[in-house]
């Protein structure tokens, strides 16, 4: 166990950002889990109406630093590219 006042503070400010961190990873994953079971079932208008949503939550962990600019690009365009697949297989 840490012995100086700094260090104790730095474990007290870690315990705060980790439980942050978590918070906000877990409203992430769970705003992207529900977007790619909408997907997973095919509906087109609840997947349109939900995806502005997924990626302010995307959007919001990359401010808040629990995501990397480049990973959140890449669910971003792989939420999308689930999108126009089932656009297209709705519209043939």
């Amino acid at each position: 166990m840490a012995n100086h006042y700094s260090a104790l503070k730095r474990i007290r400010q870690t315990h705060k950002r980790t439980a942050r961190n978590r918070t906000s990873k877990g409203v992430l994953r769970g705003a992207l889990r529900h977007m790619r079971e909408t997907l997973a079932e095919g509906n087109l208008e609840p997947s349109r109406q939900q995806l502005p949503a997924a990626f302010s939550r995307v959007d919001k962990a990359i401010q808040k630093g629990v995501l990397h600019k480049n990973t959140a690009a890449r669910l971003k365009s792989r939420l999308m590219a689930r999108l126009h697949k089932i656009e297209q297989t709705k519209a043939a």
